[in-house]
């Protein structure tokens, strides 16, 4: 890639993450227990989806959609794209996407963590625990918040994922304290191969329910080397991460921060970035897909979120420049229509569009990392 002299003729990649958006299961699902999943077919069957502007980018042309018909001159390249790292989770998931394959599998506790470790945490932060086992974080609220709250010890749990989750009412434990109990964490917990530890302040009451905030903070593990985001980085290009995605690489290789919670506030900050960064990479995650109605197996919810995104679509069209590509896709499955609560081994979409240019079948991808490919390639063809 070239170097900042060039930034001023650079082009943008605009990449967006539709979490968990999986397309139907990878030959391997039955040795991750998903055989059958398909998180788009599933959600379909049970929803009348009205997605016309990701239908005409070519959506149900990468696979048949039940109610959504493929189209004869989609205005996107299409395809879907084989999960090649060893996991289906957010880390293993967007490295990938930026060109870092995990081969060696994240350390998981689904029985929850060991007692020792729990216990020289707690010496160190001074504080209890309740919990300490897998399952969704709003179930977990409803079961422990009334006694955190009374007791004041931070609520850990974990998933199908490698992660170290604490929850703790802002009241009680304010989000800085909560930060600093879960850096603690973190330095625990990653010699031993846990990918992250996520801190989830929330507020509420048992009367009205508990809701989350948006001050959750990710400690993660650092790519083993250079990703395609590090890659425009050193290129002098500007790199934004909206929502989480900073911290899914460690914080490393982003210029820009916006910090933006749930799937119309991350939206509204993609506009007003690409408003203000002509250049470079804009890297933006839409959580509630699997956060909300993946985990909480909610395929309605997940269908409105869907139709909800379709319909500002257009406004995102109109925001790129000739200039610019856009590279919408997921980083795993998430079926509200499976088992269990966790994320699904399938292939994930990818719609690559660029104003006036010709769309075409991109096929099956070996892996994730096609987005760097096409992401480095575009800006190498005028950053030189």
């Amino acid at each position: 890639m070239g170097t900042a002299a060039s930034e001023p003729n650079a082009r943008r990649v605009i990449l967006v993450v539709l979490d968990s958006l999986g397309v139907g299961e990878m030959p391997d699902a039955k040795d991750w227990g998903d055989s059958g999943s398909d998180t788009l077919g599933h959600i379909a069957e049970r929803v009348a989806l009205h997605i016309p502007n990701l239908q005409a980018m070519g959506l149900a042309n990468i696979r048949p959609v039940p109610g959504v018909g493929a189209v004869p001159n989609p205005t996107a390249r299409f395809g879907k794209m084989a999960i090649a790292s060893n996991g289906k989770d957010t880390i293993a998931g967007h490295w990938e996407i930026a060109g870092v394959r995990v081969d060696k599998r994240f350390t998981e506790y689904p029985q929850g963590f060991p007692d020792a470790l729990l216990t020289e945490w707690s010496k160190q932060t001074g504080r209890g625990w309740l919990g300490n086992y897998a399952e969704s974080g709003t179930v977990i609220l409803d079961r422990l918040a009334p006694e955190h709250v009374r007791t004041g010890n931070p609520i850990v749990y974990t998933s199908g994922d490698s992660v170290f989750q604490v929850a703790a009412h802002e009241d009680i434990i304010p989000p800085a304290e909560l930060n600093r109990i879960c850096e603690l964490a973190f330095a625990l917990v990653a010699p031993l191969g846990v990918a992250r530890v996520i801190a989830r302040p929330f507020v509420g009451n048992a009367t009205e329910g508990w809701v989350r905030t948006g001050n959750r903070r990710d400690f993660a593990q650092l790519p083993p080397r250079d990703t395609f985001v590090d890659e425009v980085q050193a290129a002098g290009l500007p790199t934004c991460s909206i929502g989480k995605v900073k911290d899914i690489f460690g914080g490393r290789g982003f210029s820009i921060a916006v910090k933006a919670n749930g799937n119309a506030m991350i939206t509204q900050a993609l506009f007003d970035q690409m408003h203000v960064q002509k250049s470079g990479l804009i890297f933006a995650n839409l959580v509630d897909f699997d956060m909300l109605y993946g985990h909480r197996r909610d395929p309605i919810g997940y269908a409105r979120a869907l139709m909800a995104f379709d319909e500002r679509l257009p406004e995102l069209v109109a925001l790129l420049g000739p200039d610019d590509l856009l590279l919408l896709t997921a980083d795993h499955g998430n079926d509200p229509t499976f088992r269990g609560s966790d994320h699904t081994r399938e292939y994930v979409p990818l719609l690559a569009y660029t104003p006036g240019t010709p769309g075409g079948d991109l096929g099956t991808m070996p892996s994730l990392a096609m987005c760097a490919e096409l992401g480095s390639a575009w800006l190498e063809s005028v950053a030189v």
